[in-house]
Parts: C-alpha cells; sequence; structure tokens
C-alpha cells in the first residue's frame, strides 16, 4: 500500500508513521511537511490513500482536494485537523474529502477510518452526519460566513484569532496586497463595519 502522509509537525508525522505501521507493515509511506509538496505529491504520483492535516503552509488543502477531484483522480483522503468539526468538516466533505477526524480522536479512529475509506466509503462520524445534514437544510438561508470562500474563510479564522494582516500574510506565502483583499471582501460579504465586528462575530459563532 501506497500512503501520502502530509503535515506540517514532524512529531506529528513520527507519530503517525508508527500507528501506520503497526497496521500496515509492509506500507510504502511518503511524507510531505506542506501543502505545495502535497499538491505536487497528488499530481505527479499515484497513491492508494492520502492522509494530510487541514492548514499547513502553501495553498489550502481544501482547494488542492477540489482540484484534484476536478482533475479525476478519486484516491481517497482522510482529513485531520485540530479544530472542532463544526467549523470545516462540511467544507471538506463537500470539496471531495472522504473523511474527517480531529487529531484527538486520530489513535482510536484512523486504522478504521482508512478500512472504510479504502472500500470506497466515507468515514462520516455521527456528530458530522448531523453537520452536514443541518448545512444542506440551511443551504437557503446560509450564515453570513458560510457565504464566505473557502479561502476567505480561512484568512476569516486567523483574523479573528488577532492575526495581522502581514502575518497572516507570511504564514499563506501570499502578498499583502493579496491579504488585504480578502479582508476587504470579508467585510464587505458579512456587512462588516471593522475588525472589531469580525471578533465579535467569531466569538459568538464559536467560530474561534
Amino acid at each position: 500500500m501506497k500512503i501520502l502522509l502530509a503535515d506540517d509537525h514532524s512529531m506529528i508525522r513520527q507519530g503517525l508513521v508508527l500507528l501506520l505501521k503497526q497496521s500496515y507493515p509492509s506500507a510504502e509511506i511518503t511524507e510531505k511537511s506542506n501543502a505545495g509538496e502535497l499538491k505536487d505529491a497528488l499530481e505527479q504520483h499515484k497513491y492508494d490513500i492520502v492522509i494530510t492535516d487541514l492548514f499547513m503552509p502553501g495553498p489550502p488543502v481544501i482547494e488542492i482536494i477540489k482540484h484534484i477531484r476536478d482533475a479525476g483522480n478519486k484516491v481517497p483522503i482522510i482529513i485531520l485537523s485540530m479544530s472542532l468539526p463544526e467549523r470545516n468538516a462540511v467544507r471538506v466533505i463537500r470539496a471531495g474529502a472522504n473523511g474527517y477526524l480531529s487529531k484527538d480522536t486520530v489513535p482510536d479512529e484512523l486504522i478504521r477510518a482508512m478500512q472504510f475509506v479504502l472500500q470506497g466509503r466515507k468515514y462520516i462520524t455521527p456528530e458530522i452526519a448531523a453537520l452536514l445534514a443541518d448545512a444542506y437544510l440551511d443551504d437557503v438561508e446560509k450564515k453570513p460566513h458560510e457565504k464566505l470562500s473557502d479561502r476567505e474563510f480561512e484568512v476569516f479564522q486567523m483574523l479573528s484569532q488577532g492575526k495581522t494582516v502581514t502575518q497572516i500574510a507570511e504564514a499563506l506565502h501570499v502578498s499583502i496586497n493579496t491579504i488585504s483583499t480578502y479582508k476587504s471582501r470579508i467585510l464587505e460579504k458579512m456587512n462588516f463595519q471593522s475588525f472589531a465586528d469580525i471578533i465579535k462575530y467569531a466569538h459568538a459563532h464559536s467560530l474561534i
């Protein structure tokens, strides 16, 4: 089995490799440390399964998933994240991921999730299933933050954490002008007047 493993923290990758080798001792595991390397690997090689962190330096992982799905690549993808499911699970499943796990539950759930997705099934916990159902029912009346694109939502989350435009630009490897443009779009789409409105909204909707 060829496994592509992507996470920007080497300690986490080491732990995941040990976990994977216990169940798949003969697996060939390729490690990547950022989203750019993940994208290149998916475009240049074939894998049986992909396990990746959601937030890494480089292009948004959600956009990478959409890109390879549009290109016809059906490799099973499991997303790992430190954030709560309600923040990102619906977005990544809709983008084409086959499973979403909180890193806190990885030791207990990762191998089971792999068994599901390798059989062509999606690994969706009851909690995420409820979120998906709510999302489809609420599509007609979207909340303000649900009107944002995936990249805009990522910038919104970082702004709501108190990061400056410069810090976000450095983290995402884009220009300050690009982040300023995203910030303006966010304020416009969400009908906000100031940065303080972003913080207040994020706290009120448990998005921070």
